[in-house]
């Protein structure tokens, strides 16, 4: 498991030679790897405005990361869960998302840069609601078709006692005339014996040696008998009495039924394709919307703690989840004088909120990016 962090700091004297330290310790102690994040300078507006959009952002965030969260789930499902499949469908511009997020350039065309912080917000917010009321409506679509399908499967391929016999049953096993029918009944393992010998006196109008064994498998056999139609009822009390289950069958009905099921998977490998197609196109949108939103919050952030003019850097720091303590205090010690009252004890409160979330107690700006949405295991 790795760690991904979004850090920013000002970029006067101090701080530039922190970074640059930070960089030689890096290099040497292989801690972690650091690379630009690159975020363009955008409109601030009104300041007393950043406050509010800080809170926007912040929600937008934690709805964005739970909107891709359930295209992922969708996408591992259709694809069922095949992880290496979801790898090869989950990109970013063509590229994994590791390389999007580590090689980020902000699109001017999509969120134009002229355009206030809340437009910005307004756009992607738009693009996120929108994904996700498509995505409850694709999803209960697919798996009403998914469900059917797999209800059919159940009644076609169960035990003995509820499972197709079309498989099992010719048409030439059955006796249906004016007077006589043939009925099917399922007799456990260990009742064979019993069955051969009491089938016949179950009813008077049993056609003598009229059974057969049709099919057999460690649950049990299904064996065939010819009476007369007006016995039906008589034979059916008296064979359950003895633990005999007589199916119910009709070859016509059988025979729907197995059309029915390869209409169904037909069906569904259509709406899977559709499905599919539309998670991987929805799926890039959101991904990079959500990196973008991270670039806007760490922009706002970054006005509110340094102030104008805009003079900050952000960085991208990549790390093992068990060189991370170490690398948090390396930041504690660097950046100290962002924060005169920081400690390095404060690095080690956890974050509640997932995906992007700001630690709070940080003497520099620092989001932690959920790296679980980036690997889609």
């Amino acid at each position: 498991m790795t760690d991904l962090w979004l850090i920013s700091v000002p970029l006067d004297k101090t701080s530039l030679n922190s970074v640059e330290q930070l960089k030689r310790t890096i290099a040497k102690t292989s801690r972690a790897t650091c690379c630009k994040f690159s975020i363009p300078d955008l409109k601030v507006g009104i300041l007393d405005s950043l406050l509010t959009m800080s809170d926007d952002l912040s929600k937008l965030d934690i709805l964005t990361e739970s909107v891709i969260k359930k295209t992922c789930q969708c996408m591992r499902e259709v694809m069922e869960h095949s992880t290496d499949k979801v790898l090869e469908n989950a990109l970013a511009n063509g590229v994994d998302l590791m390389s999007y997020v580590t090689k980020f350039q902000w699109d001017k065309a999509k969120y134009p840069t002229a355009l206030p912080l809340s437009s910005l917000a307004d756009i992607i917010n738009k693009e996120v609601s929108q994904v996700e009321t498509e995505l409850k409506c694709r999803a209960a679509t697919y798996n009403s078709v998914k469900t059917s399908l797999q209800s059919l499967e159940r009644k076609l391929e169960g035990s003995l006692q509820t499972r197709s016999l079309n498989d099992i049953v010719r048409r030439e096993d059955l006796v249906v005339s004016e007077y006589l029918t043939t009925l099917l009944v399922v007799v456990p393992r260990g009742s064979y014996l019993q069955w051969e010998r009491t089938y016949e006196s179950l009813s008077q109008f049993v056609v003598p040696r009229s059974s057969r064994k049709l099919h057999d498998d460690g649950e049990g056999g299904v064996f065939s008998v010819t009476l007369f139609k007006r016995a039906v009822s008589e034979f059916k009390a008296r064979a359950q009495e003895s633990k005999f289950t007589v199916r119910e069958y009709r070859f016509d009905q059988e025979e729907e039924k197995h059309q029915e099921r390869k209409q169904l998977s037909v069906h569904k490998k259509e709406q899977c394709g559709i499905f599919l197609r539309w998670l991987k196109v929805n799926f890039r949108e959101l991904f990079t919307a959500w990196i973008h939103l991270k670039a806007l919050r760490v922009f706002v952030e970054s006005v509110l703690r340094y102030g104008l003019p805009i003079n900050y850097q952000a960085l991208l720091l990549l790390t093992d989840s068990k060189r991370s303590k170490k690398l948090k205090g390396e930041l504690a010690s660097l950046f100290m004088h962002l924060d005169p009252t920081a400690t390095s004890s404060k690095t080690d409160v956890n974050c509640d909120i997932p995906g992007l979330c700001q630690q709070e107690y940080f003497s520099y700006i620092c989001f932690d990016i959920n790296t679980s949405m980036l690997e889609i295991s």
